[in-house]
């Protein structure tokens, strides 16, 4: 037995996958990523990677099912929801980047960007780095866009996002008795 296992803990296979997301806004991504199928979890908080960016940086951690949503599509939708070519000045705050756990992910990561790259109309930002470790967000932020539905953050930010996954991406989205 593994000391995961020992823990308690659910090993990953190739049926669960985890992957890190960061760009903009954590409750953004974690809205995003939460409303499609075959995510099982999105963790909200703050991933670093090796330096120089080992500092943390607003992020969301995925638990997800390949079979249900291939990582492709999941690094396509993060692109799409975030300034993923603008280079401002926040950016060590709010990283644009795919957190991978293997070298296959980042191989598969490096296939996405080179295929859709060309789609956008500046160059893309985000970086392939390796997922370090990870800490949540305090709990009064967690599920930020269902605890605060309407008000202003998520009616000028998140529902904006979530019209374009609508619109771009329907077909991914989970179905009202998810």
């Amino acid at each position: 037995m593994t000391h995961a296992a020992s823990q308690g803990e659910t090993l990953l296979s190739a049926e669960v996958q985890r992957i890190g997301f960061g760009g903009g806004c954590h409750w953004c991504t974690e809205a995003v990523f939460a409303a499609l199928r075959g995510v099982i979890r999105v963790e909200q908080g703050f991933i670093r990677a090796d330096a120089p960016d080992d500092n943390f940086s607003e992020a969301v951690l995925l638990t997800f099912q390949p079979v249900e949503i291939s990582l492709g599509s999941l690094i396509e939708i993060h692109l799409r929801t975030h300034s993923s070519t603008s280079n401002h000045a926040m950016r060590r705050k709010y990283r644009s980047a795919v957190y991978v756990m293997d070298e296959a992910q980042a191989e598969a990561a490096r296939r996405v960007l080179i295929e859709v790259g060309p789609g956008f109309e500046a160059p893309l930002v985000t970086r392939i780095l390796p997922f370090r470790s990870f800490k949540a967000s305090d709990e009064r932020f967690q599920r930020y866009s269902e605890k605060n539905a309407g008000g202003p953050f998520c009616t000028t930010y998140i529902d904006l996002k979530l019209a374009l996954l609508r619109k771009e991406f329907g077909g991914l989205l989970r179905s009202a008795r998810e």
